[in-house]
Parts: structure tokens; C-alpha cells; sequence
């Protein structure tokens, strides 16, 4: 059975390319995984090599959506040099209710350029218009206000603040939800 949604990769936007990761990926990955201010509001700890590894083997055959709880996980290239800046993902995480999440990841030498948000608009576009969801959200640390900022810059709004509701590297963390649908989605 043919996939649900495989997009024509590269996907290229006006600064930046995503496409599906490589073995040759590894170091590249490593050096954003590894990192702990990368790590503070993500649900895993700073990765070492293997580990690194071990997920970039899972990443690079996340490409295609064929059922619910599959994921895209693409690397985001800056165009120009074509250095890994860092990852973006689409998870399809309920069929019958046509919703997806995104999410992404940035080494900090790249943060403050408006890449994230570049690199999840088309992915949005996709589920929308592709794939025909009626809603995307993404959920972040409370306390992850760039993150904030990348998903209202996305048009998203702050739909819920959920108190302790995640325990997270020991600690009970807040979890912030944020979601557009598809009629408020403005490609």
C-alpha cells in the first residue's frame, strides 16, 4: 500500500532545505544532541555519541506518513552553506481526529534567525493541504518561551497551560499547548 504522504525531497524554502537525514549526518547531529542548552526543555538529556546514533538510525527512515503515530523527521540545511542547522518533524498523532504536531530542533549557533518557523510551515502546509488535518499543535515546556514565539510567529495560539503535568529529568515540568486549524492556517 502506498504511503499516505511522502513528500518530494528536497523540500526547499526562501534560506533553507529539508530533507531526510544521512548516515553522514551523525557528527553534525551529535553536536546539537550533545548540547545542554539544546536539551533543557526537551523531554531527553544531552545524548552522547551512540546514542546519537541510535536515534539518527530512527530518523533517517522517518520520511513518509503511512498511518497514525508515523513521523516525518527531516534535517534543516541552511541553502546557502548546506551546514545541518537542525531537525524538523510532523507526527501524525490521530487519524480519527485529523491531527498532526509539529516540532523542531536548533543547534543555538542557529537560533534567532527565524529557522524554525521557516522549516515548520511547510510541513503545516502539508498536513493541511496534503494530507487534509483539521488541526496541528504543538506542545512545548511552559518555560520554553522562544519556543512560544516560534509557534505564535507559526499563527498558532496558546490553547492550554497544563500545571506539573509532565515528570521530566526528575523534576515535574508545565507543559504549554499551542494549535491552529486548518481554516485559520495562512499559507
Amino acid at each position: 500500500m502506498p504511503p499516505v504522504f511522502e513528500p518530494t525531497y528536497p523540500i526547499t524554502t526562501q534560506r533553507l532545505t529539508l530533507r531526510p537525514f544521512a548516515t553522514d549526518d551523525l557528527h553534525d547531529l551529535h553536536a546539537y544532541e550533545s548540547h545542554p542548552d539544546v536539551t533543557r526543555y526537551l523531554m531527553w538529556d544531552v545524548r552522547d555519541l551512540d546514542t546519537t546514533r541510535a536515534f539518527l538510525d530512527k530518523k533517517i527512515t522517518r520520511t513518509a506518513l503511512h498511518a497514525e503515530g508515523d513521523a516525518i523527521d527531516l534535517a534543516i540545511t541552511v541553502t546557502e552553506t548546506g551546514q545541518l542547522a537542525g531537525n524538523c518533524l510532523l507526527i501524525w498523532t490521530s487519524q480519527n481526529n485529523r491531527t498532526a504536531e509539529i516540532g523542531y530542533v536548533l543547534h543555538p549557533d542557529h537560533h534567532g534567525h527565524g529557522y524554525a518557523a521557516e522549516a515548520a510551515r511547510p510541513l503545516i502546509a502539508y498536513a493541511f493541504q496534503t494530507l487534509g488535518l483539521h488541526r496541528v499543535i504543538g506542545r512545548i515546556d511552559a518555560r520554553n518561551t522562544a519556543s512560544a514565539r516560534v509557534l505564535e510567529k507559526l499563527g498558532m495560539s496558546r490553547e492550554a497551560h497544563f500545571t506539573e503535568n509532565e515528570l521530566v529529568k526528575g523534576e515535574w515540568a508545565d507543559e504549554a499547548v499551542y494549535a491552529i486549524l486548518e481554516r485559520e492556517w495562512k499559507p
